[in-house]
């Protein structure tokens, strides 16, 4: 679900609600709207509704922000299960304490098919964010398939990408990786920092709308809670060390929290992330790949497979450098990654269909069956009164 209401950076227009939200968590005039656009499932009377975001999700409790306070809650009795940066709205239960009573529809919603490779289900990763920081260190080398993965992901949900090159203190190749980010990236704004020196550091908070939340999303060890820890201004996530070989950090981030800075804005750390298996991101495809989508239009063939065809416009951009090979390919990976999981989500439909139909069948099977005994019985019962 993407931006069903607009971005979240909207004018801050005035809001009808007299509520007052979690400031400190991103709450202002346009939430207040967008709050007052979806009112709580409870007689409007009942001022004792609040708005409330989600700031951590645990295992068993959600922690969530309702005005200056941090709450541990349960998880909501209904199917909607919330998210890091939701915001929901919370009320009494029956006992007097506060419940969650309803998670708002997402603004934005960054996720990923989950991990096991047969599934085609999304696992949604932040929700309400409204740009997503692709934390990459110069320490190891750059992978440029993985590079445009992530960006796929995050045009796609909904939020404005941004890429901050992290640990620039330590190499000399530092210039050659930004270099080769913008060219690839193009179109996504480049972040050059070093947390460790304090460089970059407002260059980078000035590539944030006021009161905007920002996701930090990179592999472990890429120096993203380094760098939260540089915009707050003192230690609120812990650090460890990246191993030289494999260049593997420990996972010291091992949940996704947000993390409030005093001028309103709102940060967001996630464990480091190894694979990003795309879901539905024909959007994010559109804007990473619109050159290559544009080139594959213009070939003679409207049904071009872009092989041996005559007046192919791919093949001629790839002979002549024009479209880069690895780019291409990366391209039609994707593509056929998608085309699988939209296969298994259809496959997985249909057998869902197919026990639906089972079921009724037989159970409607069974019940007729079980009537007509039943009738008979009762037939048989009339009969034997009868003789008597």
């Amino acid at each position: 679900m993407k931006n069903s209401s607009g971005h979240g950076l909207d004018s801050l227009a005035a809001s009808t609600s007299v509520r007052t939200g979690p400031t400190l968590y991103g709450y202002n005039a346009v939430i207040a709207r967008y709050f007052d656009e979806n009112p709580p499932p409870v007689p409007s009377t009942d001022h004792r509704c609040e708005p409330g975001r989600v700031v951590r999700v645990d295992r068993s409790l959600v922690l969530v922000a309702v005005g200056m306070e941090l709450l541990h809650l349960p998880y909501p009795l209904d199917a909607n299960v919330p998210v890091t940066g939701d915001w929901v709205w919370i009320g009494p239960n029956r006992a007097g304490d506060r419940q969650i009573l309803e998670v708002l529809p997402r603004r934005s919603e960054l996720s990923r098919k989950r991990a096991f490779e047969d599934s085609s289900a999304a696992q949604v990763l932040a929700a309400n964010i409204d740009v997503i920081g692709v934390v990459l260190p110069v320490d190891r080398p750059l992978t440029h398939n993985r590079l445009e993965r992530t960006l796929v992901a995050a045009w796609d949900s909904g939020a404005v990408p941004l890429v901050i090159v992290t640990k620039a203190d330590l190499e000399d190749v530092a210039d050659d990786v930004v270099r080769q980010v913008i060219l690839q990236a193009a179109g996504v704004d480049v972040v050059t920092t070093s947390a460790e020196n304090g460089d970059g550091i407002e260059d980078l908070l000035a590539h944030l709308p006021p009161r905007s939340t920002l996701v930090l999303l990179g592999p472990s060890g890429a120096g993203k809670s380094t760098l939260i820890n540089a915009l707050v201004g003192h230690n609120v996530q812990h650090t460890g060390e990246v191993r030289s070989g494999d260049f593997r950090g420990k996972h010291t981030t091992t949940s996704r929290e947000l993390v409030p800075l005093a001028d309103g804005t709102v940060l967001m750390d996630t464990p480091g992330v190894r694979g990003f298996g795309l879901f539905d991101a024909d959007d994010g495809m559109e804007q990473m790949f619109g050159d290559v989508e544009e080139l594959a239009g213009l070939c003679r063939f409207s049904d071009c497979a872009h092989q041996q065809e005559p007046g192919c416009a791919v093949q001629a951009a790839l002979a002549d450098g024009t479209l880069e090979a690895r780019r291409w390919n990366n391209y039609l990976k994707l593509q056929r990654e998608m085309a699988a999981l939209a296969r298994r989500k259809d496959a997985a439909a249909s057998r869902a269909y197919q026990r639906e139909w089972h079921q009724k069948v037989v159970g409607g099977g069974k019940s007729q069956r079980s009537a007509e005994r039943a009738r008979s019985e009762r037939e048989e019962q009339r009969s034997k009164r009868r003789r008597r």
